[in-house]
């Protein structure tokens, strides 16, 4: 099976790529543009995929704040060319839609954890394009042209993770603090939050098994169930690298709009496809920790 990966050269995308055999949209210098949809549509007539993981998109809810407007572009207009792309190719596959447990927004600690019914409330720009893209690949999927599963991953962390991400940077600034180059100060944002956190090698995973397995039209949430603080991971990433260090608040790092607690309900995508996570938690700690540990080492 041909699979094609868009962001195949991004966190998740290059995970998937090294776990699967996989066709990816970045592939080496032929960086295709999911708003150029000349372009996208002749690739994918080059490739002739029998399934696509739609991965690329822009992900930080930060930068979203900042320029929601080029948010939407990618992550809607983005979806909306590929879907054209696929139809223009006569395209009879599978297509698997990531999109984002962060579209649940503001959800009542009584309907924790959540499960897939549960009304969404976008809080950000990020989760409004990714409300907007999701409800057109439902669209897409009741054309019978061919299968489309939405996937609603939690937070997902590993290797690799870019520093603009919470649990990444943490790790970096941590073995800057061992290497020397930082004081014994770790710089963060509100660390009651809670979160359910996966480790991406296991979210992947996922993403495979619902290409095989994934119902049309169905969305699955990808989440492990349980619920972790961030002060939790900073106290596991310090335990780690056996440092201590004193915890510094800063402003420009909260967030308004910030939902404190977010936790999924996996029960249905271990009915459809038997998934659950497997990876521990503490490995995959130790996984961020030592990646940064590579790049910084130098």
């Amino acid at each position: 099976m041909i699979i094609l990966v868009t962001g195949s050269n991004g966190f998740s995308g290059t995970h998937f790529c090294r776990r699967f055999v996989s066709v990816g949209l970045n592939n080496g210098t032929a960086t295709i543009d999911l708003r150029d949809a000349k372009r996208l549509r002749e690739r994918i007539a080059t490739v002739r995929p029998d399934a696509v993981v739609h991965l690329a998109a822009q992900s930080s809810v930060k930068m979203s704040v900042q320029d929601p407007v080029e948010s939407m572009k990618i992550n809607f207009s983005g979806t909306l060319n590929l879907l054209q792309a696929l139809d223009a190719n006569n395209f009879n596959g599978v297509l698997l839609y990531v999109g984002s447990g962060e579209i649940y927004g503001n959800v009542d600690i009584n309907d924790l954890p959540i499960q897939e019914k549960q009304e969404l409330r976008p809080r950000t720009p990020y989760a409004v394009s990714k409300v907007a893209a999701e409800a057109l690949c439902y669209q897409w999927s009741q054309t019978g042209k061919y299968r489309v599963i939405m996937a609603r991953p939690f937070n997902h962390i590993g290797a690799g993770q870019k520093a603009i991400f919470a649990v990444s940077d943490f790790a970096r600034q941590i073995n800057e603090m061992i290497l020397g180059r930082r004081l014994p100060v770790l710089m963060t944002g509100d660390l009651d939050v809670v979160r359910d956190f996966s480790d991406v090698r296991d979210v992947v995973r996922a993403y495979y098994l619902l290409l095989q397995k994934g119902v049309n039209g169905e969305v699955y949430n990808i989440c492990s169930g349980r619920g972790r603080s961030l002060r939790s991971i900073v106290e596991g990433l310090l335990q780690i690298a056996e440092v201590q260090a004193d915890l510094h608040t800063n402003i420009a790092r909260l967030r308004p709009t910030e939902q404190k607690v977010l936790i999924g309900n996996p029960s249905a995508i271990y009915a459809a496809v038997g998934w659950r996570n497997e990876i521990i938690f503490e490995d995959t700690l130790l996984s961020i920790m030592n990646f940064w540990k590579n790049e910084l080492d130098i």
